[in-house]
């Protein structure tokens, strides 16, 4: 939707007009002196955002988007909710920073919420400032606890961008940064549509990908291994659902061998599949769980590790050598209590599962079935992904592995255009609204999208 009257008011009280004149300047100074991530810096022109409430941004130009990109599936419980806003305030009036060696209200509040809602005694909580330094400090205390270095993860994930994170990432993000000297050892994760198992169920999917898993076991040596970490569901890499027993499996793989289980929930947790954690679909507990983004959908930088009371005791009486300055800082954890308290009070985990199951999950179904350019359309909650193929029959992706195409391209201008922000990566969609999303802003996303994938059908003709 375009904003045509310049003297119309955004959300955050800016005329149209003046909000055009403000992203101007902003992206002026933008293209002057920020350096962005993952992006080649010469070849890029950023959206300018001015302005957000629930499931909508606004752009630069005054044109009003539906944001089912959740930014970067963090904004769970929707832009400015009020409550959220209200205790970032009222906590920065009170007590805005505390060196996080002294106890404060709010990191207290924050981490007894968080607890309750973890798998099993995950009972302790470890705060960072974000993602990847979660997964950083899981895995050193992985390390610490088994006195062993290696770590599996599978193909077709993303745990982070810092030097640990990066090396444990299953995608072409991480080869340039990786020189094969991390104690990082790969494996094919189940994918039944691009199965690396020759596998036609997902009964042969589950046992095929955790033979192979054991087999790699055996071959790098039990004794080496201090942790395999994956994604309950894997995110930026293809919202790939487990199939049924495959992280029961995992789990006793673990305790077969003495390994400790890390779930990475960073982008899966906190309401996005339709549970508290994306593992609580599977019954399985796992020895350290990372999260972030979803905790306080991003408001104020927070993540944090929650621990077993087992690797606890290992550190009850031998200090853990690790730490961060705003380690559970309190503005990022009043937003964490603000933002857990408002899901638990209005319903907005059971509101993500109900649209998925009845809502965004048939919808796209439907949309699957009258798209030549669609292979598979998958997810849960409000995580779902699209995969785009060039040829249903041979399942060639829309865009190469590790790239993107002129099609791609097409299709996610199309939808901006129309007024629906997607989340895309390489040859998928992915369709991740906040957890608020009601069934009409699910309707006219989908049908947007709709639109944008019958210029690709016209191109594939």
């Amino acid at each position: 939707m375009t904003l045509t009257d310049d003297t119309a008011t955004l959300p955050n009280g800016l005329t149209v007009d003046a909000a055009r004149a403000e992203a101007a300047r902003a992206y002026e100074l933008d293209r002057t002196h920020v350096f962005h991530s993952w992006s080649a810096q010469a070849e890029i022109s950023p959206m300018t955002i001015t302005a957000s409430e629930g499931c909508y941004i606004w752009d630069g130009d005054g044109n009003r988007l539906l944001d089912f990109s959740s930014m970067l599936v963090n904004t769970n419980i929707g832009h400015q909710h009020p409550k959220v806003v209200a205790a970032i305030a009222d906590q920065a009036a009170k007590l805005c920073t505390v060196a996080p060696q002294h106890a404060n209200a709010a990191r207290s509040e924050a981490a007894r919420l968080i607890a309750e809602r973890t798998p099993g005694q995950l009972n302790k909580i470890f705060f960072t400032n974000g993602g990847a330094d979660a997964v950083e400090h899981a895995v050193r205390m992985a390390r610490l606890h088994t006195g062993r270095y290696k770590v599996l993860s599978r193909y077709r994930s993303y745990h982070g961008g810092t030097e640990t994170a990066i090396n444990l990432t299953g995608d072409p993000r991480r080869w340039p940064n990786d020189h094969g000297n991390a104690g990082i050892v790969h494996f094919f994760g189940p994918f039944l549509y691009r199965s690396q198992f020759h596998a036609t169920t997902e009964a042969e999917e589950t046992e095929r990908a955790l033979a192979h898993l054991h087999d790699l076991i055996r071959m790098e040596g039990p004794s080496t291994i201090a942790a395999i970490i994956l994604e309950s569901i894997p995110g930026t890499a293809g919202i790939m659902v487990p199939p049924p027993g495959y992280l029961a499996g995992v789990r006793a793989l673990c305790d077969e061998y003495g390994i400790v289980y890390i779930a990475d929930e960073v982008m899966a947790g906190f309401g996005r599949s339709g549970k508290w954690f994306a593992i609580d679909h599977f019954g399985v507990t796992p020895d350290l769980l990372t999260f972030a983004k979803g905790v306080n959908s991003g408001y104020v930088p927070l993540g944090g590790v929650a621990i077993s009371p087992q690797i606890y005791e290992t550190f009850a009486h031998r200090a853990y050598p690790g730490g961060l300055t705003y380690s559970g800082h309190p503005l990022a954890t009043a937003a964490a209590v603000a933002t857990i308290t408002a899901m638990a009070q209005e319903g907005i985990v059971e509101n993500a599962a109900r649209i998925g199951s009845e809502v965004l999950g048939p919808a796209l179904q439907e949309l699957a079935s009258r798209h030549r350019c669609v292979g598979e359309v998958r997810g849960t909650g409000v995580f779902w992904a699209v995969e785009l193929v060039a040829d249903q029959a041979t399942r060639e992706p829309l865009a190469p592995y590790g790239s993107s195409s002129a099609a791609m391209n097409s299709v996610i201008a199309d939808c901006k255009k129309a007024g629906m922000l997607p989340f895309a990566n390489y040859n998928r969609i992915h369709m991740v609204p906040p957890c608020i999303v009601t069934e009409e802003q699910v309707r006219e996303g989908v049908a947007i999208l709709d639109k944008a994938l019958e210029a690709a059908d016209a191109a594939l003709a």
